[in-house]
């Protein structure tokens, strides 16, 4: 970048940075305080945390089913339990593994890893025993932080890993350590920064396969934070509800923005849409962090339970983890107004595009546009860029791109770019569509065709509440599409109905030749489908 483009880059960031009121006036003294923490820790949890109590101590950080925590009892706390790992041993380059669900544990383990300099390993809830072990023996995991419901997979670690319990569901004695005990045992005195910062490990989906540790270290400023404010219109401040899984790459994105502009995140353990919506509307928030199957979810209110909560103080309901249908994003905006924004990203790149609700409503189904700060381009097979309306590769580049694998290897990457799986499109506007993954394209007859072009098809049809359509083997032509539906309580539709849509509307060879009927799709936490489960099912179950 040249020094004139240098000079722009950093001009618009502070500009988008005050707009959001990330950086706002304040006394001398706070100021130099702030500036000299900041120096110190860095934009890490720990600095953010830190920051946090110079400037808005008695503002309510987290609030969750236990209660309320101001910014100042999150830094003191985690101090305290920082001191107390440090004496067990825990410090400097250890792995220190998080099993929690939304809560205050999740963050207070996390903001005591990044004063120690440990790195944050995040596990998915939804793993077995043997996944959580498989897990933690790959990342070389020290210890581990846990709730009670977790204990049985938990146990299957030995005990040669230190534990500790973040949330009790009963008031039997713990068998390991609690995190309130230790934070009530623990000194509350500022502790120096560690030499090396620590990082976070967070799991690839594992859609398609066993999920990998993706390295990320902690952003050098926050021009990532401005890059996602010049599109979704966050204000520090302000309390969000993140139902979004902490753990997960998108619920992470708003507990680390969170910490920049001063934001309450408020919190609950599990996603019930109506307990959900009562929550956001009793502490007034302005956000909803959500991924798409809780939209889903949502809009299967009957209509007064949403009438009578006062959601007026709302203003963003942002999205990402999954595929966000076109009609799903129309029903939200027609419901609750044109407030809903979609980020397309990956564990590896963190976010590539943002579709804002204009994009949303011109474009139906469209990832949107890149935000200030990222490049998103489309690749051929020879590592040539393409047209607009040519299919390719999507790369992307960003300060927020990962690291590499823990265990070793990375992504593709061109003139700077990383690979980020899929495979997609730009439209004449310069929006981005995502077609799919590059690895679940099938080849039916000689033709070259993408599942999610079919789904999205389906998802149009007034019949079709849920749909995912995967490659099977087929003697004839090599691979052949099969369609696995959810149909809507009050909607009746059969097979030869849904393939005559489909013809109707895209090539002969797009087609499915088999339609599954089944009650759910298989989804892991963050609402993808696990394609793997649905390639399982027996032929003979097609229609």
């Amino acid at each position: 970048m040249q020094p004139v483009d240098q000079v722009r880059h950093v001009a618009r960031t502070l500009r988008i940075l005050a707009d959001a009121g990330v950086i706002a006036p304040m006394r001398p003294q706070r100021a130099v305080r702030t500036a000299m923490t900041v120096m110190r820790w860095g934009t890490t949890p720990a600095g953010g945390y830190a920051v946090g109590n110079i400037r808005r101590p008695d503002r309510p950080a987290v609030i969750d089913e236990v209660g309320t925590l101001t910014f100042r009892e999150v830094h003191r706390r985690t101090n305290a339990l920082a001191s107390q790992w440090s004496t067990r041993g825990i410090g400097e380059g250890d792995v220190v593994a998080i099993l929690c669900r939304n809560h205050r544990g999740f963050v207070e383990a996390t903001v005591a890893c990044s004063k120690l300099g440990a790195h944050a390993l995040y596990l998915n809830t939804m793993f077995a025993g043997p996944q959580v072990c498989d897990v933690c023996e790959q990342e070389n995991a020290s210890a581990i932080v846990y709730d009670q419901e977790f204990a049985a997979a938990v146990a299957e670690l030995g005990s040669y890993r230190q534990r500790f319990l973040a949330i009790a569901d009963d008031d039997a004695p713990p068998a390991d350590p609690t995190l309130e005990g230790l934070i009530a045992a623990g000194d509350p005195a500022d502790l120096d920064p560690p030499a090396t910062q620590g990082r976070v490990i967070i799991l690839t989906s594992g859609t398609t396969g066993t999920p990998k540790g993706a390295r990320r270290r902690q952003p050098r400023s926050l021009a990532p934070a401005a890059g996602l404010l010049s599109i979704i219109p966050l204000h520090a401040d302000e309390p969000w509800m993140v139902a979004a899984p902490l753990f997960h790459s998108w619920g992470y994105a708003h507990f680390t923005l969170g910490m920049a502009l001063g934001a309450t995140l408020v919190l609950a353990r599990r996603f019930d849409a109506e307990s959900t919506l009562a929550t956001a509307a009793r502490h007034r928030c302005t956000t909803l962090a959500v991924v798409p199957v809780m939209l889903q979810r949502i809009l299967e209110l009957p209509p007064e339970a949403v009438a009578r909560l006062d959601l007026s103080a709302l203003r963003v309901i942002d999205a990402s983890g999954s595929v966000l249908p076109g009609p799903l994003a129309t029903e939200v905006m027609d419901r609750f107004g044109d407030i809903l924004y979609n980020l397309y990203g990956s564990t590896e790149v963190a976010w590539a595009t943002i579709a804002a609700p204009r994009d949303l409503r011109e474009a139906p189904g469209t990832a949107g546009r890149a935000p200030f700060g990222t490049r998103v381009r489309i690749f051929d097979d020879e590592d040539r860029e393409v047209a607009p309306g040519e299919v390719g590769r999507v790369f992307v580049g960003n300060e927020l791109v990962f690291e590499g694998y823990t265990g070793g290897g990375g992504k593709a990457v061109i003139d700077g770019l990383l690979s980020t799986g899929d495979v997609g499109h730009f439209d004449a506007s310069g929006r981005l569509f995502v077609d799919g993954r590059d690895d679940e394209m099938i080849v039916s007859g000689g033709e070259n065709v993408f599942p999610r072009e079919v789904e999205d098809l389906l998802s149009h049809h007034a019949a079709v509440e849920d749909v995912a359509v995967i490659g099977v083997p087929d003697d004839r032509f090599g691979q052949r599409l099969r369609a696995f539906v959810v149909r809507r309580d009050d909607e009746a539709c059969t097979t030869e109905d849904l393939r005559g849509y489909v013809k109707e509307n895209l090539a002969l060879y797009k087609v499915p030749r088999d339609v599954v009927f089944v009650d759910e799709l298989p989804r892991n936490s963050t609402g993808k489908v696990l394609k793997r489960e649905l390639a399982r099912l027996d032929d003979t179950a097609t229609a």
